[in-house]
């Protein structure tokens, strides 16, 4: 009779309430991955955005467009953290100078900075590319310019 008298939910109610909860969390999850892939590109397009003036500013100054560790440091670290030669990493991105180490006769002439971002276990390779015109080209998943 103890039995009877006693509340709480029954094990199928249980059952019922996880899988609710899992059939949510799978379709948010990915939505949520989505927002946060599409967030961290939107903030590398303003950091090459920022770049490209301060390419300009250096132009002015110097004669020459700078490498990317000497616009890194005109921006006083607001690239990244400097990896190696010409070379900046900021969250999932990589930002790198074509050609690695260019010479003063070639940033005369104009320069170009990659942002790459592939982070292992993600099938999407995303690729923004800013040269001395100033424009940023999505060049992967596809070309977008902006």
């Amino acid at each position: 009779m103890e039995n009877a008298n006693q509340k709480g939910f029954s094990l199928v109610e249980l059952l019922l309430v996880v899988v609710i909860i899992g059939i949510i969390a799978s379709i948010g999850i990915p939505a949520l991955q989505k927002g946060i892939r599409a967030a961290e590109n939107g903030a590398v397009f303003g950091t090459m955005r920022t770049v490209a003036s301060t390419q300009v500013n250096f132009f002015t100054a110097n004669g020459r467009f700078g490498r990317l560790d000497e616009v890194n440091a005109a921006m006083s670290r607001g690239i990244g953290r400097s990896v190696g030669p010409n070379q900046v990493e900021r969250s999932q991105f990589m930002f790198e100078m074509v050609p690695a180490s260019p010479t003063d006769t070639e940033l005369r002439e104009g320069y170009t900075i990659t942002a790459t971002r592939q982070v292992t276990g993600d099938t999407n390779i995303y690729q923004f590319e800013v040269n001395q015109s100033g424009y940023i080209t999505q060049v992967l998943p596809g070309p977008l310019d902006y």
